[in-house]
């Protein structure tokens, strides 16, 4: 049986997704749902600079988040346009 993680959203980036076209939260909320099963999925940045911190792309959209892997935490960070997410 897998480990399943458990997965939360920071307030700032629940906001940010809530303001995105309803086409884009969808495939963002399911990109996030996914990080529960495996959440280093194929196409997974690491960010330099960072311990635990990652990207995945989701379109022109980015999702950053942390994963605390002996406790089988992922917390999203940030979600925002890929111009716009590493200011």
């Amino acid at each position: 049986m897998p480990l399943i993680y458990k997965v939360f959203i920071n307030a700032s980036a629940e906001k940010a997704l809530k303001r995105l076209p309803s086409t884009d939260q969808r495939r963002i909320a399911a990109a996030i749902a996914s990080l529960a099963i495996d959440p280093l999925p194929v196409g997974v940045k690491k960010l330099s600079g960072f311990q635990h911190t990652h990207r995945i792309r989701v379109g022109n959209y980015r999702i950053i988040y942390e994963l605390h892997g002996r406790e089988l935490i992922v917390t999203v960070l940030k979600i925002g346009h890929r111009k716009d997410i590493y200011r």
